[in-house]
């Protein structure tokens, strides 16, 4: 049962990580622009710098589908493998999402140098918790078009997530079927936040990036960390 389990787990985490791990925002970058996304704008592979490189229409093609891998695995994965383990069940999803998220931001395929998660993230929690995830698309939507800083709306939304998700799971998180996206609930968000620190020091001195403001048109020199996404 453990074993059988143990597998089911696994192989989620493993089919989501495969998916996550395709890399669009590059992808789209050789297609439409011809160029390598890591050498332009912010060299970040996320659909903010694909917006900012290749235009607004582009970006938000990026941003669909960073999305929608963090969404399918979190939908696939109790259908193929739900069967394996009724003790798996109720955490499949969860477990598929990390996978998709840490695709994202640690792809094999360049170097383990991705984005930010942001976009799969929200196509993960979009699944889970839905309810949530829109308190959070609030929040960023509110401080963004206020600042017009994309960072700082991505951080306030993956804390907020955090907030209401814990708020909903009530007075035992950590329970038999939930401690799986209880779990997720601190990792993620925490992980978002890791990966968005050089945009931390940019807030602090007063000198990160506002979309459109064309100041990322220069590549950062620490290109695996600027830009967002």
């Amino acid at each position: 049962m453990v074993a059988t389990a143990g597998l089911a787990l696994g192989l989620a985490l493993i089919g989501g990580y495969l998916l996550g791990s395709i890399p669009f925002g590059l992808l789209i970058g050789w297609k439409v622009g011809k160029i390598d996304l890591r050498e332009h704008g912010s060299g970040n592979i996320g659909a903010t710098n694909v917006g900012r490189t290749l235009g607004a229409k582009w970006g938000f093609v990026a941003l669909g589908l960073d999305a929608l891998k963090g969404l399918l695995p979190v939908l696939l994965a109790p259908l193929l493998l739900g069967g394996l383990s009724r003790e798996a069940a109720p955490h499949l999803g969860v477990f598929a999402g990390v996978g998709a998220v840490l695709g994202h931001m640690f792809p094999c395929w360049l170097g383990f140098r991705g984005g930010k998660g942001v976009a799969t993230a929200l196509g993960v929690v979009a699944m889970l918790a839905p309810l949530s995830t829109l308190l959070a698309a609030g929040v960023f939507a509110v401080t963004f078009a206020v600042s017009r800083i994309v960072s700082l709306g991505s951080m306030l939304a993956a804390i907020t997530f955090a907030v209401a998700q814990f708020w909903q799971l009530g007075p035992a998180p950590f329970s038999k079927n939930t401690w799986s996206i209880a779990a997720f609930s601190i990792a993620v968000p925490l992980l978002i936040l890791v990966r968005h620190r050089e945009n931390v020091k940019r807030l602090l001195q007063g000198t990160e990036n506002r979309f459109g403001s064309g100041s990322s048109s220069a590549k950062s020199t620490d290109s695996e960390e600027a830009g967002e996404g």
